[in-house]
């Protein structure tokens, strides 16, 4: 007979298996996802430029990423299609949602998963398909491309957040106001849309951080001229690993949990408003 360890409440009810596997499982699985994350903010405090041999606790080589002129080019460009790209596709993926939650048709529900199709191909073949969309329209790689492009695959986060924020809210509001003498472009602007922005503002927050991740599409897209910053990260990896390197990692790395972190924070204000 199988023996089975339950816990019980005050009042003699079961409350469920005390199992160690899940929180061993659970434990592992961030192990193996945020120790490597560790060891690289341990080592950009590395005294030496080997990554690979600690000799000293040292500050030298984030003083010397913030004397590099070339990484702070880097980050305006990637600042400045981040931006871009965020802004434009919290435009279109707010009024994609609303526009399909205010029509009504068969084919809604296959539009809506054709919308998301960016979150799930692959980035390598975005990268071509973008490269011979934008030369045959006349695109000139670089900014244009870059937030063309950022646009795009940024569109879906927008989109679903906002999407999942309207089937949450209640249409008497808006039903009420337009009771009340009010235009649909009123309704929209003081009832909708302000339900909607916290939904708003997490998907540019989010889409913001994907853009400023991204790595395959730019390579595809950039010119001599519009280098960003994880570009500018590949290639020194491809010269080696120095201390250099861990530090600015390190940064991008908080900058990147600061952004989710704030993404979470308003998600969930947004589920529980």
């Amino acid at each position: 007979m199988i023996n089975k360890k339950k816990r019980r409440s005050d009042n003699g009810s079961v409350l469920g298996n005390t199992s160690p596997l899940p929180n061993f499982y659970i434990g592992l699985l961030l192990a193996i996802t945020y120790v490597p994350i560790l060891l690289v903010i341990i080592y950009s405090f590395n005294e030496s430029r080997m990554s690979t041999v600690w000799s000293g606790f040292s500050l030298d080589w984030y003083v010397e990423l913030f004397r590099d002129h070339s990484i702070f080019i880097a980050l305006r460009n990637s600042l400045i299609v981040a931006i871009s790209a965020s802004l434009c596709a919290a435009f279109v993926g707010t009024l994609g949602a609303v526009g399909f939650s205010r029509v009504k048709l068969k084919t809604n529900n296959t539009a809506e998963y054709i919308s998301t199709i960016p979150i799930m191909i692959p980035e390598i073949v975005l990268g071509l398909v973008f490269i011979i969309f934008f030369a045959l329209i006349g695109i000139p790689f670089g900014f244009p491309a870059l937030i063309a492009a950022h646009s795009t695959f940024c569109i879906p986060y927008v989109f679903l957040m906002v999407k999942a924020r309207l089937s949450g809210m209640e249409r008497t509001y808006v039903e009420a106001a337009k009771d009340l003498g009010a235009s649909e472009f009123r309704a929209f602007a003081d009832i909708t849309f302000p339900l909607l922005r916290p939904a708003i503002i997490s998907g540019i927050l989010l889409s913001f951080a994907m853009s400023m991740d991204d790595v395959i599409i730019s390579m595809f897209l950039t010119n001599s001229e519009t280098n960003t910053l994880p570009l500018k990260i590949y290639s020194q990896l491809r010269t080696g690993v120095t201390p250099k390197t861990n530090a600015l990692c390190a940064l991008m790395f908080t900058f990147t949990l600061i952004l989710g972190s704030l993404s979470f924070i308003i998600g969930k204000r947004n589920r529980n408003g």
